[in-house]
């Protein structure tokens, strides 16, 4: 009984039909994920970026010439809010590209320094609304559901006041009956403290 272990007839490896069945389902898997990465690669190349969006913005100097109201975004290209909105700010953009500028602000370039100033830019996305005077009427601060920037911007356009804005200036009329006796003499940037 001298039996060959290589040609033994009790089989522990898989037969012929499953490593056919199993070698089919590898091959399946791979084209599924393969396709799935093209498709994700593709997507995220199709997809709106924020330098791209800059890029096609209107000029600062032209907007504030051109005598359409206008729109202001200040971001960065690390701010994951301003991301998010993209590519549907992309989508407003197209939507009332004939009736309001678009404007962004990279708020990492040094250039725009003064309008970081100006505006009082301390987050982002911050967006800033011009009237056709190229007057500030309003500012928001965060990231803002489609409806409601689209709601601002139907306002803006109309010259009707933005329905969903934090006003900043003067916001009433109201003029207080207080006034100091006499100017202080104490430089507020001192906290109290006198050096002589």
């Amino acid at each position: 009984m001298n039996e060959n272990p290589l040609h033994s007839t009790t089989s522990t490896q898989p037969s012929d039909l499953a490593k056919r069945i199993r070698n089919f389902l590898i091959a399946m898997a791979a084209i599924i994920l393969a396709v799935a990465v093209f498709l994700g690669v593709r997507m995220d190349a199709t997809s709106t970026s924020l330098p791209q969006l800059a890029e096609e913005s209107v000029p600062m100097d032209v907007a504030l010439r051109n005598g359409k109201p206008t729109l202001i975004e200040f971001y960065a290209n690390w701010c994951t809010s301003c991301q998010a909105m993209a590519p549907e700010l992309h989508e407003i953009k197209q939507q009332y590209a004939e009736q309001l500028n678009f404007v962004m602000l990279n708020v990492d370039n040094s250039k725009w320094l003064p309008e970081l100033l100006k505006y009082r830019v301390d987050g982002i996305p911050h967006f800033v609304y011009l009237n056709q005077n190229a007057d500030t009427i309003a500012q928001t601060i965060g990231e803002i559901p489609r409806n409601i920037l689209e709601a601002n911007l139907d306002a803006l356009i109309a010259e009707n006041p933005l329905p969903y804005t934090q006003s900043i200036g003067q916001v009433s009329a109201f003029n207080s009956p207080l006034t100091p006796d006499k100017p202080s003499t104490v430089d507020p940037r001192s906290h109290g403290a006198q050096v002589q």
